[in-house]
């Protein structure tokens, strides 16, 4: 999920997501940027956004739920992220969805149009605890990464047998370090570089995962696993790892933040959501046969022995420099992934001070900076104070709960369902003008109930396990 998809195609749009300043009762105003995308900018645009760091929990996913309940888990979240996104595709344009002359530009745009302000400040805080979540992801999953490779180097040097035993707190410190340099970037605008290399490094590492798993099936010759998935020792535990396993697989799918704004880059006729409708069945048909062979191979090469992460469960030892090239992709996926879902936030908070504290020199002057053999860059103190002791913050949680797929499945099953269904549910609703217990609302509600039920099931699974792990 690395992609700040709008600003390549569509030009100099607003920062996504969260740039939206709501007037009662007005339309977000049209923008005057020229439209270009296509059917294939979409499809790209998706693929990249969707694809990151959670594909590496993916085998540990099917390990847990086994050869049948792994693949339709990840089949039934694919369904379920195609019709939510069919269901926003329709909120785009307001009143009609195909030719309305109101355009949406962000999913709190949709949001605040159809449904109203209050529900557009709870979904904004939704989007912002979303956003704070995988900042700490993010932190945890690079320090692993990082830690990764020195144990990698370790192994090959001192043998596969040797004691190389590495803490994450240090390297948790030194992305947090890195991560408040870069927050100083002033804006959205001011980093597209920082976004294009992040995408190339998620299709980095996610392929070289497919490829040592499949590697490691072939060169044993035999394929690993179960039905029913990895042996516990009590049903309770199986559950809550099943739990677990759920959330982990909601975290890699969605991308509803995401889906509005890149519909606002697409040209038109023919109308932008029967194109996005179509690039969406496209990515998700080619996302989910990625994610398949991802779990898949992983699992049938290590069984129950799967890794929580496949790249630094360390099921593969050689070629050890092929293991940290990986994994050094992973650490500059999240040093821009951190900085692309974070800005949107920090964007938001910059606006706020601003208007509220109008004449404060604290929160509004910039100084500018030369230092010898490098160019002059602005320094604001708010933003300074403010960006690093966001970033610190997350940085501590990441220490304090340093665990990899249950810090996963927290956040993607608080996201899952309001993001994804929830809100989408409510502006078709409004959008299709659907009355109540009519066929389609009574079909919809249930099918938001059935989501919310996995959701809770998967959230307090998650947290269990996030307990669990952290009094062990």
């Amino acid at each position: 999920m690395s992609l700040k998809a709008m600003e390549e195609t569509a030009g100099d749009h607003e920062t996504p997501l969260l740039n939206s300043t709501y007037v009662s009762g007005v339309q977000p105003v049209e923008s005057p940027t020229k439209r270009t995308g296509s059917l294939w900018t979409a499809v790209a645009h998706i693929i990249t956004g969707v694809i990151g760091s959670g594909v590496l929990s993916l085998a540990w996913c099917v390990a847990q739920l086994g050869w049948i309940a792994g693949p339709v888990s990840m089949l039934l979240f694919a369904f379920v992220t195609l019709l939510s996104t069919f269901l926003l595709c329709d909120s785009y344009r307001s009143p009609d969805p195909e030719c309305g002359p109101g355009r949406n530009r962000s999913y709190l745009d949709a949001v605040h149009i159809n449904l109203g302000s209050r529900s557009a400040w709870l979904c904004a805080l939704v989007v912002y605890i979303s956003l704070y979540g995988i900042g700490i992801a993010y932190t945890i999953t690079s320090a692993i990464s990082m830690r990764a490779i020195n144990k990698s180097n370790c192994y090959h040097r001192e043998g596969h047998d040797a004691a190389c035993a590495y803490g994450d707190n240090s390297f948790m410190l030194l992305f947090g370090a890195i991560q408040i340099v870069t927050s100083q970037i002033p804006d959205f605008h001011n980093m597209e570089w920082l976004s294009v290399v992040a995408a190339v490094m998620s299709f980095c590492y996610s392929f070289i995962g497919l490829g040592l798993g499949l590697a490691k099936t072939i060169g044993d010759g035999k394929i690993k696993g179960s039905i029913e998935g990895i042996s516990t020792s009590t049903v309770a535990e199986k559950v809550w790892l099943i739990s677990q396993a759920l959330g982990d697989i909601a975290f890699a799918y969605p991308y509803s933040l995401i889906s509005i704004e890149i519909q606002d880059t697409l040209k038109s006729p023919p109308p932008e959501s029967e194109t996005m409708k179509k690039a969406s069945t496209l990515a998700i048909t080619v996302t989910t046969l990625f994610y398949l062979f991802c779990g898949g191979f992983g699992y049938a090469a290590f069984g129950d022995d799967t890794p929580g992460n496949l790249l630094t469960g360390f099921g593969f030892y050689e070629p050890y420099w092929l293991v940290d090239f990986a994994n050094a992709c992973v650490v500059a996926h999240l040093v821009g992934g951190y900085q692309i879902y974070t800005q949107p936030l920090f964007g938001m908070v910059d606006r706020w001070s601003a208007q509220k504290f109008p004449n404060s020199g604290f929160v509004n002057n910039d100084y500018v900076f030369k230092l010898p053999l490098l160019p002059a860059f602005r320094v604001n103190l708010f933003r300074l104070c403010f960006r690093t002791a966001y970033v610190g913050t997350t940085t501590g949680i990441a220490m304090i709960f340093p665990y990899f797929n249950q810090v996963l499945g927290v956040i993607g099953a608080m996201n899952f369902w309001p993001l994804a269904i929830y809100f989408p549910v409510e502006m078709y609703f409004v959008q299709r003008k659907i009355g109540v217990w009519t066929r389609m609302w009574l079909l919809l509600q249930i099918f938001s109930f059935v989501c919310l039920v996995v959701t809770v099931f998967a959230f307090v699974g998650s947290v269990e396990g996030l307990i669990t792990a952290k009094l062990s």
